[in-house]
This record gives structure tokens, C-alpha cells and sequence, in this order.
């Protein structure tokens, strides 16, 4: 693990960039978070997956499944990755400070 600075504290990641402590997630953090999936201004769409992303998983303990978030956000699955390119995997549960998913997301 390495301990990096994200919206301006020190976090610690794992090697693929997941932070380990949900707890310490925040807006800042978040936008750090983002410009390392190049993403470089979150949008009012970014944050309604992002902040699905985090209620679902601060009442489940689990990212929720493609389908279960595509319909919640009423987003397409295309529209989640032109607002995360790297997927809603690992772009959009690592911006919203959810730990690595193990199955599909």
C-alpha cells in the first residue's frame, strides 16, 4: 500500500489507486481521484453516480450491480463510461471512495 496526498490529505491507496478508508473520502479527495481516471471537472452527472455510488454502498457494504446503477441514475450504460472512461468499475466506485469491486459492477 502507499500513502498518497488527495484533496490535500494523505490517503492510503492500493496499487490500482483504490483508497482504503471509505471514511476518509470527501469532494476533494473525490476530485483528485477523478484526474487520475482523466476526468478533470466532475459535472453535476458525475455527481449523481458518484453520490449513488456512495449511498448504495454506506447501506449495502457493496458496489451495486451495472444494472441496478444504470437504472437508479437513468443513465445508460454508455453515459457512465463518456462521464468515467475507465468504466464504473474502477472510474466511477474509485472517484465515489468505494474499495476495489471483486465482482461486476
Amino acid at each position: 500500500m502507499a500513502e498518497v496526498e488527495l484533496g490535500g490529505k494523505m490517503v492510503e491507496i492500493d496499487e490500482d489507486g483504490f483508497i482504503q478508508d471509505p471514511d476518509v473520502w470527501d469532494k476533494a479527495v473525490a476530485a483528485s481521484l477523478a484526474q487520475t481516471e482523466g476526468v478533470d471537472n466532475l459535472t453535476e452527472d458525475h455527481w449523481v453516480v458518484v453520490d449513488y455510488l456512495r449511498e448504495y454502498y454506506l447501506e449495502y457494504n457493496m458496489a451495486p450491480m451495472i444494472r441496478k446503477l444504470c437504472k437508479s441514475t437513468n443513465f445508460k450504460l454508455k453515459e457512465i463510461y463518456d462521464l468515467f472512461p475507465s468504466g464504473p468499475a474502477k472510474g466511477a466506485c474509485k472517484v465515489a471512495g468505494l474499495p476495489k469491486p471483486t465482482g461486476c459492477v
